[in-house]
């Protein structure tokens, strides 16, 4: 629990620069206070096997991820996103892709400009008709995103959109995280879940209003923090809430579609973080990427 503690407390660091430098782990007992429910040893050794089984299934069944997926990882494409860029080689298409460093692409080492970057290498892999403007900012949170949708820059951009990607509400998270450190429990997150529904749909109601015509998309969380805590069952609770929420205003406020993305980074072999342990390496925004694509209009939506 102690290597946990200097891994969540590095993790918290590089997020915010909070300065934690004060907090000292001397003792066994100073484990996060978060409630959950108390696992025998002989339960845990179970649980253990049976992962171990599991993991050994599947890396009899499943290919080298270096030959597995596009780009860094392979050739295989699936059918929905052959469709995907197939649909999109008709016209000229133009995409805004708004949101924290996720739209930035933090954490992608090569340089491809993260989830966004290889998505509009797979558009355009044919023809140059998909244009994309990335107004991701590191950091950003949710009302910082209500502040920037009116730069005209932004606004222009979003008036000739036919598609906005977004990705935003990680920082509110962290935000909660940082603040109730010492004595993390599912009450704050829920509560700030209230100002985060009410930011997120002020937030869809702008872009609506800018241009009603665009199709929204609104990209899920994912728990980075399922790598080192897997028995703290209130972190996946809080990204599962907060992912609930999200889809019901997406699809409710302006029909717009909610892609999920914490799946992705569950139950894998694969090394799928950056150094920082918390935003994706190039591997995890392939499939990030390859999720987007999937869900983009393709042939048969016509």
């Amino acid at each position: 629990m102690k290597r946990k503690m200097v891994i969540l407390t590095s993790l918290l660091i590089l997020l915010g620069g909070l300065n934690l430098t004060f907090l000292i782990i001397n003792q066994s007992n100073s484990d996060l206070n978060i409630t959950k429910p108390s696992v025998t040893t002989n339960k845990k050794e179970q649980e253990s096997e049976t992962d171990d089984d599991q993991l050994s299934e599947q890396e009899v069944s499943e290919e080298d991820p270096e030959e597995s997926n596009d780009g860094t990882f392979g050739n295989f494409i699936s059918e929905a996103v052959e469709s995907t860029i197939d649909f999109f080689k008709r016209d000229e298409t133009n995409i805004v892709a708004i949101g924290d460093s996720l739209t930035q692409g933090v954490g992608d080492s090569t340089g491809r400009g993260g989830y966004v970057g290889i998505v509009e290498e797979r558009l355009n892999q044919a023809n140059e008709q998909v244009y994309f403007h990335n107004f991701g900012k590191r950091g950003n949170r949710t009302d910082q995103l209500i502040t920037r949708l009116q730069d005209p820059e932004i606004v222009t951009a979003i008036e000739k959109a036919d598609i906005v990607l977004i990705t935003i509400g990680a920082n509110d998270i962290m935000k909660v995280a940082k603040e109730n450190f010492t004595n993390l429990t599912y009450d704050p997150f829920s509560k700030e879940l209230i100002h985060y529904e009410e930011r997120l749909t002020t937030i869809l109601e702008r872009i609506h209003e800018i241009n009603s015509d665009t199709e929204i998309y609104l990209i899920g969380f994912y728990n980075p923090f399922s790598q080192y805590f897997p028995e703290i069952e209130e972190l996946d609770q809080i990204v599962d809430s907060w992912n609930s929420t999200g889809k019901v205003i997406v699809e409710e406020q302006v029909q717009g579609t909610f892609i999920p993305t914490k799946d992705l980074f569950m139950n894998t072999k694969l090394d799928l973080f950056a150094d920082d342990n918390f935003h994706p390496n190039e591997y995890g925004y392939e499939l990030m990427a390859e999720r987007v694509l999937e869900y983009l209009p393709h042939n048969n939506e016509q």
